[in-house]
């Protein structure tokens, strides 16, 4: 596997501090948000010095019902050539439900929620992982990822259910340590056990990020400081095997290059003397735990070595078994954005709790599509879209939503003031027509006339 060393999560936003700031060895993308044949310039000069540009997809939908979806399948593989990744990355998660294994209109999540860990969901997702892999010209690590709710009726846990993965498809692992510390919050699973019962030498890299605790609940926000409990995770994991890359993540309320500095310097002390305390265990004499006491006896020190998928081919998933996975996300989902009843077995306070952090999610996402808007309605922009997405699930994407907020405010005489429902008005007109909006400087420059104008009629 490719040693990758200490990396952060590229976004546009901190661009010129990831040019500047020392011993960043490669970087992470979202690959939704990188087009192939217009790789943003400031990632193509990091290409250029060497640095390893990994795509990280949100939306494949890998732990749902349905089978990969050919386009963004083909999608991901085109990022990985334009960049000349040596590996895509992915989650354990779905994204959508509805459709026509439920005879149901298809909704979206707009995040990541969590797959049953049953039977049934291992063997569809072992299935979509081999299409992914066959569909992929390089190799595909996935990821675990933050929860808030638990499924009911669960057979395995975490652990059992990543190295089963592991043992059925070969596919690698990423890790995220603030992942495990979100679970043992919120789902009182024990992070050292979930290690403990993983394929180390399936880790493809790691994960940290931060975050922040309300009211008990553990909010994986990526917004925030890197906290001591998520480095004690990577710590554990450290003391277990030798990550081959470990990366930063930030995504919101970017702070200060030095402060990004500072974290990637606490993420290196860790990771070093998870060195050390495998290079002692691995030659003293004795067990792991007399040579280093933070070494588990049950978990000894290893190295990433070859992962081989089960050499017995698999029988296809009954349609049966995708339909009953179907049916019990696309009522999650229903509950969680269509406002339909909960269903039986679930912790109501944590689908309330799920429910707000989807649409708080889904209204961050529209005005970083769509910047204007927020711009136009100023602070009633989140109350406003809050009200908006109260029973209305998201059905074609982000750009879609912005769009239909925007008709649904327009529907309703609002924004109360006139000039900002003129602004509003300008603004759907430009985007809802056939052809995109024009993105050439002299379109750009007589929207801002027209947008300046009716500002001065309404004055």
């Amino acid at each position: 596997m490719v040693r990758l060393g200490t990396g952060i999560g590229w976004r546009p936003e901190i661009a010129d501090d990831i040019a500047l700031l020392p011993g960043i060895d490669w970087v992470e993308v979202v690959a939704e948000n990188i087009c192939p044949d217009h790789v943003p310039d400031a990632l193509r000069r990091l290409r250029e010095r060497g640095t390893t540009v990994v795509p990280h997809g949100v939306s494949l939908g890998l732990g749902g019902a349905e089978r990969p979806d050919p386009g963004r399948l083909r999608a991901l593989a085109e990022r990985a050539e334009a960049l000349g990744s040596p590996l895509v990355t992915e989650h354990i998660a779905f994204v959508r439900a509805g459709g026509p294994l439920t005879a149901s209109p298809a909704i979206e999540a707009g995040h990541l929620l969590p797959v049953p860990r049953t039977r049934d969901a291992l063997d569809v997702l072992c299935e979509n992982v081999r299409i992914a892999q066959e569909a992929l010209s390089v190799p595909l690590a996935v990821e675990n990822i933050a929860a808030l709710i638990s499924w009911p009726g669960e057979e395995m846990t975490e652990g059992q259910f990543l190295a089963e993965l592991v043992e059925r498809t070969g596919v690698r692992l990423l890790i995220d340590v603030a992942n495990l510390h979100t679970n043992h919050v919120n789902r009182g699973e024990d992070p050292a056990k979930a290690l403990d019962e993983l394929p180390t030498s399936a880790i493809a890299y790691v994960h940290v990020a931060g975050g922040v605790e309300k009211d008990g609940v553990w909010h994986d926000s990526h917004a925030h400081p890197v906290t001591q409990p998520v480095l004690d995770v990577l710590a554990e994991l450290c003391a277990r095997t030798a990550p081959p890359g470990v990366l930063l993540e930030r995504d919101e309320d970017f702070p200060a290059a030095g402060e990004l500095a500072g974290e990637l310097a606490a993420i290196r002390g860790v990771t070093a003397a998870g060195a050390v305390v495998g290079s002692v265990a691995g030659t003293a004499s004795g067990t792991a735990e007399e040579a280093a006491p933070a070494v588990r006896a049950s978990a000894p020190v290893s190295t990433p070595g070859p992962v081989r998928a089960s050499a017995v081919p698999e029988a296809p998933v009954p349609d049966t078994v995708r339909e009953r996975l179907a049916l019990a996300q696309t009522s999650l989902l229903s509950a969680l954005v269509g406002g339909t009843p909960p269903p039986e077995g679930f912790d109501r306070r944590r689908l309330r709790v799920q429910s707000a952090a989807l649409t708080a999610k889904r209204a961050s996402v529209v005005a970083k599509v769509a910047p204007e808007l927020p711009e136009i309605l100023g602070t009633g922009y989140r109350p406003a879209f809050a009200r908006y997405a109260d029973g209305r699930p998201m059905t074609g994407g982000y750009r879609r939503d912005a769009l239909a907020f925007a008709e649904h405010l327009l529907a309703d005489g609002r924004p109360d003031d006139p000039a900002a429902r003129r602004r509003l008005t300008l603004w759907w007109r430009e985007r809802s027509g056939p052809a995109p909006l024009a993105s050439h400087p002299a379109a750009r420059l007589a929207r801002r006339v027209r947008l300046a104008l009716s500002g001065r009629r309404a004055a």
